[in-house]
């Protein structure tokens, strides 16, 4: 199975090449719904294909917003240039976008969004027909469904959400943000207001709030714990899927490094003995240590239901980003690093290899010119004394304080 990871901008992209994805998805600006934090320019889009090329990864670029007509010369102009560019498909779920790739780059590979919402067999035929290669289903399926669809449909390639957040609406479908703050999810812009506390209230008694899933403070109705199925590796190459796909163009280099370090080890760990497969702990322990809201296997082992609404009121992180590697130097055996968050002498750091974890000394960085440094915040540069070399890119955390 394929190991799929956003990147949301070149920075992202790289990590997740030097993590181990066997492919990326990108957001094409303006398109991909996603804010443009999370999203390309077709210059940049430009050179992370090209480097990923060059280590044998894929690029799929993101088409997949509910395009107005206002959108569709971007788009025609937009699916000339990945073409030209050698993007391996895009990522759409409007007919008539689909219909401008078709005319304009007929050569040029087609994944379904999940946005299409596709549930079952008959669609995916359907789609088939179109020139769709690829679907990634609504995330609201189970394993048995899925395993039925690749039954009846052999030909398609399946592809799941493995990975992240989980959106409370349908198939990603929700009006809330829009309703709440004028910044629609089905546009790229969602707010994530499903993350707010909420009080469900009759209205001749405001005092007494009705509490369906509560704990001693209130209740949770909207937001769901994450996604995490690297234990069911197996499950899920049974049901006949290609493409493990993880959420998150939005989130962080660290959480990029970490998630793609964890399913590379689970992915070849799988791969190399398949029928004794059994996720080991230190791997959901890597998992842990990225901002999470909890974790859920959502709708795969159920029907139509998220199956638990998270507890907690915030989200639980027990380590940050601190930096990344900018290069070696081999004469001072020392390694630069980009600080990207505090950083404070006696902090509990990691370096993070695609192999191996280096617990790092933070009593003993330096500033560019050698003199030692109590603390360091974003946009420092400093050193860290390392004996062996390590490649530019590899990503620092920090234990955070009280975790």
């Amino acid at each position: 199975m394929e190991l799929l990871i956003p990147a949301g901008n070149l920075e992202k992209l790289r990590t997740a090449l030097f993590y181990g994805a066997d492919a990326v998805y990108v957001g094409v600006a303006g398109l991909s719904l996603r804010a443009e934090s999370a999203e390309m320019s077709l210059d940049e889009l430009a050179t992370g294909i090209g480097e990923a090329h060059r280590g044998g990864v894929k690029v799929y670029a993101a088409l997949n917003t509910f395009a107005r007509d206002s959108d569709l010369p971007s788009v025609k102009e937009t699916v000339g240039a990945l073409a030209d560019q050698g993007a391996d498909a895009v990522i759409l779920s409007d007919p008539g976008v689909l219909a401008l790739v078709r005319r304009n780059a007929p050569h040029l590979p087609v994944h379904l969004s999940t946005q299409a919402n596709t549930t079952n067999s008959a669609a995916v035929r359907f789609w088939l027909e179109q020139g769709v290669r690829r679907m990634v289903l609504a995330r609201e399926l189970n394993l048995a469904e899925i395993g039925a669809i690749r039954r009846e449909v052999p030909e398609a390639e399946l592809e799941i959400f493995a990975h992240g957040a989980m959106c409370m609406a349908y198939s990603g479908r929700c009006f809330l943000s829009a309703f709440r703050n004028r910044r629609s999810a089905n546009r790229g812009d969602c707010t994530q207001p499903c993350r707010w506390e909420y009080r469900m209230v009759e209205a001749t008694r405001p005092g007494d709030p009705f509490r369906v899933e509560e704990d001693a403070r209130y209740s949770y109705l909207l937001s769901s714990k994450d996604l995490c199925m690297i234990e069911y590796l197996p499950e899920i190459a049974a049901a006949g899927v290609v493409s493990l796909k993880v959420e998150g163009r939005m989130k962080s280099p660290y959480y990029v490094a970490a998630v793609t370090r964890a399913y590379r080890w689970a992915l070849d760990a799988f791969r190399n003995d398949p029928a004794h497969y059994c996720c080991p702990p230190e791997f959901l322990a890597e998992l842990a240590k990225i901002s999470n809201r909890g974790y859920t296997t959502g709708f795969y082992f159920a029907t139509e239901r998220i199956t638990e609404v998270n507890p907690d009121e915030k989200y639980r992180q027990t380590h940050d980003l601190v930096g990344t590697v900018l290069e070696y130097d081999r004469p001072q055996r020392r390694a630069l690093v980009g600080v990207r968050n505090r950083l404070s002498a006696g902090d509990e750091v990691d370096l993070l290899l695609p192999d191996a974890t280096i617990g790092l000394d933070t009593e003993t960085f330096t500033d560019e010119h050698g003199l030692p440094l109590r603390e360091a915040h974003n946009g420092y540069r400093v050193y860290f004394p390392l004996p062996e070399e390590v490649p530019a890119g590899a990503v620092l955390r920090r234990k955070l304080p009280m975790s």
